[in-house]
């Protein structure tokens, strides 16, 4: 018991040890930087750190940081904010129907349509609100860096919470959008060609197509740091990605299959089973088991 207790001890040690080490090293490293700057005025200095890139180390901080603080977050608060999110993802299904009934004899109408898709998610991503495949990586970072049954739990509890929470808000607001009179004839039509295309990929492909999706999300979560001032250009361009690549993604995809589901066209089985299952299994492959990994990977030994 005592040798046991006193390798663990050990182990602490050499881990702080070597921790101390690496933040050494990083601060010789800045302050070699900060020798080379001495020659430079206070507005030059100043200028030079504003256009310094952010480290691989530092992007991790602050997205394990905010990964942590949802983490902290009421359940209340994630549940209102995951409904709220599914809503808001919808008005990509709405702008894509839009574009789709104005557009569709044009020669390039997939192109202009798949525009319409980054709409939801700019707002849902700019609005903080609490989108499923955003967590597969910020959230995720905390129980990598520490591992804990208390952070797998944590991580657990949000992802259940966050993912019934989009789903009822996609459903709502898919019942809303078939509301009589709400939309114009030509426009409800558009939504309901748009939901039948994506609908085309089911089952295994959809999780496969599934894993891109959930990889670019992440990838814009690990961006936006860095893209101060740019971030709706970050968000648009790799949304528009999912989009014009055919890619699914399962928050977004659930509005168009729950229209369907309503429209008497879809099973709620098929729905579930065809669809939702697989590409949410896709999406975590590239989130979490590709992106979040790798991005852990990367910096481990700095940390």
């Amino acid at each position: 018991m005592n040798s046991d207790a006193g390798a663990g001890d050990t182990d602490a040690k050499a881990e702080a040890d070597s921790s101390d080490d690496r933040r050494r090293r990083r601060e010789e490293v800045e302050h070699r930087s900060e020798d080379n700057e001495r020659s430079l005025t206070d507005s030059e200095r100043e200028r030079a750190h504003d256009a310094r890139r952010l480290s691989a180390r530092t992007v991790y901080a602050v997205v394990m940081a905010e990964g942590e603080e949802e983490l902290s977050r009421p359940l209340t608060s994630l549940l209102w904010s995951g409904v709220a999110a599914g809503i808001a993802i919808s008005t990509s299904v709405l702008a894509e129907g839009i574009l789709q009934y104005h557009l569709a004899d044009h020669a390039y109408a997939e192109v202009l349509v798949s525009m319409g898709y980054t709409v939801g998610f700019i707002l849902v991503i700019l609005s903080r609100l609490q989108l499923f495949t955003e967590n597969t990586l910020s959230v995720v970072l905390p129980v990598l860096f520490r591992p804990s049954r208390e952070n797998f739990g944590c991580t657990a509890r949000l992802w259940t919470a966050v993912f019934l929470a989009n789903m009822v808000g996609t459903a709502l607001a898919a019942g809303f959008l078939l509301i009589p009179g709400l939309l114009p004839p030509g426009t409800l039509q558009g939504v309901a060609e748009v939901a039948r295309s994506y609908a085309e990929v089911a089952g295994w492909e959809a999780l496969f197509r599934g894993v891109p999706a959930g990889f670019l999300i992440a990838g814009v979560v690990w961006m936006l740091p860095s893209a101060r001032g740019s971030e709706i250009w970050v968000i648009f361009l790799f949304t528009y990605l999912i989009a014009l690549g055919g890619f699914t993604h399962v928050v977004a995809g659930a509005t168009e299959v729950y229209l369907l589901v309503f429209l008497g066209e879809l099973s709620i089985w098929a729905a579930v089973g065809l669809y939702i299952l697989p590409t949410l299994l896709g999406n975590i492959i590239g989130g979490t088991v590709l992106f979040a990994m790798l991005a852990h990977a990367q910096v481990s030994e700095e940390l």
